[in-house]
């Protein structure tokens, strides 16, 4: 196996040790920073990018144990590999590092060889945890991947109040029909990015996209104030940007393209659902399966934007509302209220 190399920081505040420990990583191949204490190291680590940390314990204004400890409880530093290197005896010390999250102890004097080999293990597991995280990152929302760090993974829900928003693209077969594959694909990857555009600028999460439609949740798996207010703006924006979207599409001899969007608030259960070896983050509840009859609703109602009566309750913006009346939608016993949603006013934009 080749060595990979790294950018190390090397925290040591004997500047004799920091420099021949320097010397030695370089020739080893490796990019180096020095710190002459943990407070030092602890800005380089906030404001740079690193790959290992090679830690004394002895030091002045912040010892290692404490850089430990605080690394430890960071969400974004705690996954970068600790090797200790320490002239201090005892197995109580070691076990104390080891306890705070450091991933190898090693005694001075430092020996080549053993150092060597034990940077090759720490740069091999933190590579192949940054592609596990870049995975998660390419799968899943920025909000289920900062989900994941802080909370961990453990399949089942929690109760929260939500907003939940479905899209879809209204006439889909009909339209795919009138189109090549490859258009197609590139009809979805136009619609995808103008649609996770206006969710995510107004603080929404993308939960699944099916085909043409897609589900976003609004105050889940983070809080998020006023979010109702958040997903009917995102709603708004959408059919706003398509709308001119389609009108380039017709300029240029293709055919046009319209959505739908159904809002529903409420509370639910968000999580993790699935089994240990696949899973996906999710939110069950009567509030998603009324946005989704609400999305399919708005061909009839003839707006593009429906929601319920617990989304208009909830607004705290200035939106024009024209009121459906009371819907039987499949599904449900008891009618609900809805809204046709006809616009935003200067401060709800």
């Amino acid at each position: 196996m080749n060595d990979r190399s790294g950018h190390l920081l090397v925290v040591d505040d004997n500047k004799v040790n920091r420099l021949l420990l320097e010397r030695t990583l370089l020739q080893l191949g490796h990019r180096v920073t020095l710190a002459e204490n943990g407070k030092v190291a602890l800005d380089l680590l906030g404001a740079g990018s690193f790959d290992l940390v090679l830690l004394d314990i002895e030091m002045p204004e912040m010892d290692g144990f404490e850089v430990l400890a605080r690394l430890r409880d960071d969400v974004v530093l705690r996954d970068i590999p600790v090797i200790v290197t320490s002239s201090m005896e005892g197995l109580d010390n070691i076990v104390r590092c080891i306890e705070l999250g450091a991933d190898d102890y090693l005694p001075k004097p430092l020996n080549t060889v053993l150092l060597r080999a034990r940077l090759r293990a720490m740069l091999e597991k933190k590579y192949l945890r940054d592609q596990q995280a870049e995975l998660v990152r390419r799968f899943a929302t920025p909000e289920v991947a900062a989900d994941l760090r802080q909370s961990g993974f453990a399949i089942g829900g929690r109760r929260v109040e939500v907003s939940v928003v479905f899209v879809d693209i209204r006439g889909f077969t009909s339209l795919a029909e009138q189109l090549q594959p490859e258009e197609t694909i590139e009809l979805l990857n136009d619609y995808y990015t103008l649609t996770f555009d206006a969710i995510t600028a107004n603080g929404g999460v993308v939960n699944q996209f099916i085909g043409d439609g897609l589900m976003a949740l609004f105050g889940a798996p983070r809080p998020l104030p006023d979010h109702a207010d958040s997903a009917v703006r995102a709603a708004v924006e959408m059919v706003e940007m398509m709308a001119v979207f389609s009108e380039g599409r017709v300029a240029a001899g293709q055919p046009p393209v319209t959505i739908g969007v159904g809002i529903a608030t409420g509370e639910v259960v968000a999580g993790y659902t699935g089994t240990d070896q696949r899973a996906t983050y999710t939110c069950v509840g009567d509030t998603v399966n009324l946005a989704a009859r609400l999305e399919s609703y708005t061909k009839e109602a003839g707006s593009p934007v429906v929601l319920d009566g617990c989304t208009a309750a909830s607004l705290t913006d200035e939106v024009a509302l024209q009121s459906l009346g009371s819907l039987v939608v499949r599904g449900k016993t008891l009618p609900v209220d809805a809204f046709a949603v006809e616009g935003l006013s200067d401060r709800g934009q």
